[in-house]
């Protein structure tokens, strides 16, 4: 996996904690399971683009945010 991809992925995580929302929570307002989340977090799984837009639309942070 590439270090831009890495960086991603460890962003949702970072900004997840920062706002204070547990995981099954996020999960459940992107429409994804848990596990889902933690493999994605864990940077085992690379989401679509569809679920990163709903990722960061739930965090209420822009993509661009997101992608930094």
């Amino acid at each position: 996996m590439e270090t831009e991809t890495q960086k991603i992925l460890e962003n949702i995580r970072l900004k997840r904690i920062a706002k204070k929302i547990s995981l099954l929570n996020l999960a459940t307002e992107v429409g994804i399971s848990h596990s889902h989340l933690y493999y994605i977090e864990s940077k085992r799984v690379v989401p679509s683009i569809d679920v990163l837009v709903k990722i960061s639309k739930a965090l209420e942070i822009s993509m661009k945010e997101l992608l930094e």
